[in-house]
């Protein structure tokens, strides 16, 4: 997830501090590699147990998907993703020390897949063409105002079979996400944290197939 830290205009971004703590990748090809945790400020990676149920829930087979990871921070999500097939994987962040970690990461797993931008979350959401990413991962630093426009950003860009998972500080009901295109599929509370799995309600009007694996 992407820090909501503030900096001087002008200064250079500092470098991760290592030693902040470490999660691991669940399965895949790179299963049980471990992931440095930068310490940066307001950066929180999905817990391990909530990954987990988040990879369940989608199946452990994602080959040929697309992704995108709007809030990338630790790339834990992303690689995640990677790491069980996804055709592309696209990770945005904005911090440009966690961008650099990423891109380390990415050369040291040697993840074609993988590509990592600095960026806006919300901006590389609305320039994805329409109904293309097969999952979009939203996990916004929680202290934001980020939510409301990632999720109408991330189900413009959803695919008809596609899913969206929205990790925040409270559960987002069908009655606050409806406004947005979606539909709340999944809920898991973990601590302090709401993982949502979301489809797109035009899937549930059109009669759509259900899409990935639940």
């Amino acid at each position: 997830m992407q820090p909501s830290s503030s900096r001087r205009p002008g200064r250079a971004p500092s470098a991760p501090r290592t030693g902040a703590g470490e999660v691991r990748i669940i399965g895949g090809q790179w299963k049980r590699t471990r992931l440095p945790v930068a310490d940066r400020p307001g950066l929180r990676p999905t817990p391990d147990r909530v990954r987990e149920t988040l990879f369940n829930w989608l199946g452990q087979d994602l080959s040929g998907w697309r992704c995108i990871d709007a809030f990338a921070g630790t790339g834990a999500l992303g690689f995640e993703a990677a790491s069980r097939g996804a055709a592309s994987v696209r990770m945005v962040e904005s911090d440009a020390a966690l961008v650099a970690q990423l891109q380390a990461i990415r050369s040291r797993l040697d993840a074609q897949s993988v590509t990592v931008q600095r960026g806006d979350g919300v901006q590389a959401l609305k320039a994805c063409p329409a109904r293309s990413m097969d999952l979009v991962l939203l996990d916004p630093p929680f202290a934001s105002d980020l939510f409301a426009p990632a999720l109408a950003a991330g189900a413009a860009a959803l695919a008809d079979t596609g899913w969206l998972y929205l990790e925040a500080p409270q559960a987002w009901d069908d009655a606050q996400l409806a406004p947005l295109g979606l539909q709340r599929h999944r809920h898991l509370r973990a601590g302090a944290v709401h993982a949502h799995l979301l489809r797109a309600i035009r899937l549930t009007l059109a009669g759509a197939p259900a899409g990935p694996a639940a």
